[in-house]
């Protein structure tokens, strides 16, 4: 029997996300988060999806989870009740989201020893995510140590960038110095996504210029020509770009001068301001775009200009990547607001006919799971609504690169 399993972990500060894919038909055999991990109230929620285990529908664990080790260790007596346990000789890989791969790591690579103690060093680039990724990895690493382990990185898909792209034009020898360059992130979402927009299309990925806006509550856009992304609006970390939940996006470098000088604020509360009480929440104290899109609807006037500040924004980059590009086959939105908020759609599109970009806004207002196009028959340019997936496209990086 081939090996065909893989397991998908997203190991975050205080939470593991997981799931167990069979690369043999994509399919999905469980899922699964542990969250509040050092916490008294730890909860593991899991739902076996296929086998034995599924008749008997989610489960959930409630009561302290010490650490990471103990999470993992968790997942894996769940996984052992459904049958699908990491003791399974059908595990081909692990696939760990790593958020930052620096210069260093743009495929999907086998960590050992050495690989690890690479990303360990790129920790200051990502201190949030970084630490978090690397205790998984040794977590996992001790659980079965047989089995490859396989980091993807929300990085990687960006690499391929221009170097006047990914250049910051500052002194040359500074930004060497302490690697200060455009990274981009949301790597696997958009890599994933500008696939599934050209097969949505039945056009070879090499054919299709894409544009790509991942809107969460982070959120993100590339230009991608012909598979190969040519530009991305996040940059050295996940601040820069779009407005976002709580981030503020795009602003001039003196605001942090500014902030620090007239208003005394010191470097880290200038960082929680921008990436934790900015964008939508900052602007309007929502970062939820249904209470967005509720309060304006209601007349409030803080929440219809962070909305205006949000559409105003993509519409910015929907007009800066389309010169980029040249050619624009479809533009797609994706990921929790790019697929449920048809109002975001069609103010982000209203008005750009002459790019030639126009909505359907019948298909546009109606919810799907699936991928569909919501333009106009006459739009020159295909508006897209692609359901994002992460896991799968970690679990087929991974999976490609064991059985190579």
């Amino acid at each position: 029997m081939t090996a065909s399993r893989v397991l998908v972990l997203n190991s975050g500060s205080s939470s593991v996300k997981y799931q167990l894919l069979d690369m043999a038909d994509r399919s999905r055999l469980a899922v699964g988060l542990v969250e509040r991990i050092g916490e008294e109230t730890s909860r593991l929620v899991h739902e076996p999806l296929a086998g034995p285990g599924a008749a008997g529908g989610t489960r959930e664990r409630l009561g302290r989870i010490a650490d990471h080790e103990a999470a993992l260790e968790a997942v894996a007596a769940e996984l052992a009740a459904d049958g699908t346990g990491l003791d399974s000789p059908e595990l081909a890989a692990v696939g760990h989201r790593v958020v930052h791969g620096g210069t260093r790591f743009t495929q999907p690579t086998v960590i050992d020893d050495e690989v690890l103690a690479e990303i360990r060093s790129l920790i200051p680039l990502a201190p949030l995510h970084n630490p978090a990724n690397v205790t998984g990895i040794e977590v996992a690493r001790g659980l079965r140590a047989d089995v490859p382990q396989v980091a993807v990185f929300d990085t990687a898909f960006h690499s391929t960038m221009p170097e006047y792209v990914a250049r910051y034009a500052i002194d040359a020898a500074t930004a060497d110095k302490y690697a200060i360059r455009r990274y981009g992130f949301h790597g696997t979402s958009h890599a994933y996504v500008s696939r599934a927009t050209a097969a949505l299309l039945g056009r070879p990925v090499e054919d299709v210029n894409v544009i790509v806006l991942h809107l969460g509550n982070g959120a993100s856009a590339s230009a991608v020509r012909g598979g190969v992304c040519v530009e991305t609006s996040m940059g050295l970390t996940p601040l820069e770009g779009l407005v976002m939940g709580t981030r503020s996006g795009d602003l001039d470098p003196a605001v942090v001068f500014h902030l620090a000088r007239v208003g005394g604020l010191s470097v880290d509360e200038i960082d929680s301001l921008l990436n934790k009480k900015s964008g939508l929440l900052g602007m309007c104290g929502d970062n939820d775009m249904r209470e967005v899109l509720r309060r304006a609807g209601e007349g409030d006037e803080a929440a219809s200009t962070a909305f205006a500040a949000y559409v105003h924004r993509l519409k910015k980059y929907i007009g800066a990547y389309s010169a980029v590009l040249g050619r624009v086959d479809a533009v797609t939105f994706t990921a929790g607001v790019g697929e449920n908020a048809h109002q975001v759609r069609e103010a982000a599109v209203d008005g750009l006919a002459e790019l030639g970009l126009v909505l359907d806004r019948e298909a546009n207002a109606v919810r799907s799971p699936e991928p569909r196009l919501v333009s106009a028959d006459r739009a020159r340019v295909a508006v897209a609504v692609v359901p994002t997936d992460e896991e799968l496209e970690i679990a087929t990086q991974a999976y490609a690169l064991v059985t190579r």
